[in-house]
C-alpha cells in the first residue's frame, strides 16, 4: 500500500511539473542559418529607416549607384532596397546606433551576411562605416566608385572599432 502511495505521489508530482513547464513561453532564439555565413557583402546607401526592435533592429538603405551619383535603380525602375538585421536596440543604443545618429538620409556602409535565398536582406557584420557630411553643403560626402564609407576621410565607425 505505501508502494502504491509514494508510486501516486511520484507520479502527480511528475504531472504537476511537466505542466509547470510546458506553460513558460520558450526563450529561445532563431537559426542564423538563413544566412550566408560563408559569404560577407559590402553595401553602401542611403537609410530610408531605422526600425528599432527589441530583439533585432534593421536597417532598411536604398544602395548607390555603382558610380556613387545617384541611387541604384533595378530592372523594374525602383530604388534598389536592402534590410539589415543587427543586434536588438537596446545594445546598438549602447554602441552609439540609434534612430536619431542613423536618420533617414544618412549614407552608410555595412557589411553583411546575405540572405541564401538571394532576397535583399542580410544579417550585419562588424561596424557601421558612416559617411561625413560635408559643412559647407550640408550634404554627405560621398566615397568614390567602387569604394564605402571607410575610405572618405571623416568618416565614422559604430558598433565595433574595424570596418
Amino acid at each position: 500500500m505505501r508502494k502504491r502511495i509514494i508510486r501516486t505521489a511520484t507520479m502527480a508530482a511528475s504531472m504537476a511539473l511537466l505542466a509547470v513547464v510546458s506553460s513558460v513561453p520558450v526563450a529561445g532564439h532563431h537559426s542564423f542559418a538563413m544566412y550566408d555565413q560563408a559569404k560577407v557583402v559590402t553595401l553602401t546607401g542611403v537609410v530610408k529607416q531605422f526600425v528599432p526592435q527589441a530583439n533585432h533592429a534593421e536597417f532598411h538603405i536604398y544602395l548607390l549607384a555603382p558610380d556613387h551619383k545617384a541611387l541604384a535603380k533595378g530592372a523594374d525602375g525602383k530604388y534598389v532596397e536592402w534590410g539589415v538585421e543587427m543586434a536588438g536596440t537596446a545594445q546598438l543604443e549602447r554602441q552609439g546606433v540609434t534612430a536619431s545618429s542613423y536618420a533617414p538620409g544618412t549614407v552608410i556602409s555595412v557589411r553583411i551576411n546575405p540572405l541564401r535565398d538571394g532576397s535583399n536582406f542580410g544579417a550585419r557584420v562588424g561596424a557601421l562605416a558612416k559617411c561625413p557630411m560635408d559643412a559647407a553643403t550640408k550634404k554627405p560626402v560621398l566615397p568614390e566608385a567602387g569604394k564605402h564609407c571607410d575610405s572618405v576621410k571623416g568618416h565614422t565607425l559604430t558598433g565595433a572599432n574595424t570596418f
